[in-house]
């Protein structure tokens, strides 16, 4: 028996739409197979990985303690003195004529007196303006405020016995220079600021007794004998 064509493509259709069925079934199998095999490999590629988040993370204590304004220290650029007289560098400044008297001590160990006339001559002329000035302040405060003209009278004070060193010095270099006609008036000017009964006095005074300039010792009670301060190595009293 011969089937008609309509019957043949009935019977082809329902075999290919098994097949095409099948095809589907075996395609999401495949699919979910592959599926699962990703979700293994990734989940077991983070169980490889350290714990880096949790390494990094800072404890709460850390948070808490960094936060707090106490624990975070000063920067020094913030708390220094930033007026220009106040810097190191500053030459008219009590820091300022002392680090000139340490460069002309340092002249002198190295024998280099002319370096230490130099720098003795600016410190003496550095501590003589901030007395003067220091006094002309004390004496413009004097009954308005008491308490910055003693400061400031203080100040005035204290400038002019370092004056007076850097004075003393620079004559007993002039000394070693072999130039007393220099250091007399320099000696002079001490005994007149200081007074000849002050320590620095009476070694100015014992100076113009070793030159021979005065032949009178004083104190006229004293035992020793004169002897000579001119500096070797350095520059002393």
């Amino acid at each position: 028996m011969v089937k008609s064509p309509k019957i043949q493509f009935v019977r082809y259709h329902t075999i290919l739409k098994h097949r095409l069925m099948v095809s589907f079934k075996a395609i999401r199998l495949a699919r979910f197979s592959a599926c699962l095999l990703s979700l293994s490999t990734v989940a077991a590629f983070v169980m490889l990985q350290p714990p880096v988040v949790q390494a990094q993370t800072p404890p709460e204590e850390t948070l808490e303690q960094s936060q707090d304004p106490a624990a975070i220290p000063e920067d020094p650029a913030v708390t220094d003195d930033l007026r220009p007289l106040a810097q190191d560098g500053s030459i008219l400044s009590i820091p300022g004529g002392q680090r000139l008297m340490q460069e002309a001590t340092d002249a002198v160990a190295a024998q280099d007196y002319d370096l230490a006339v130099q720098r003795l001559q600016e410190a003496r002329q550095v501590f003589n303006q901030l007395s003067n000035f220091y006094q002309e302040l004390s004496a413009s405060f004097s009954g308005i405020d008491n308490r910055i003209a003693e400061e400031q009278r203080n100040l005035a004070v204290e400038t002019a016995q370092m004056r007076d060193q850097a004075t003393y010095q620079l004559a007993l270099v002039h000394r070693a220079q072999n130039k007393p006609e220099l250091a007399v008036p320099l000696l002079i000017q001490i005994i007149r600021s200081q007074n000849p009964t002050r320590e620095l006095g009476q070694q100015a005074y014992q100076q113009l007794f070793e030159l021979g300039f005065v032949d009178s010792p004083y104190p006229r009670d004293a035992d020793e004998e004169p002897t000579s301060a001119i500096p070797s190595s350095g520059i002393s009293q």
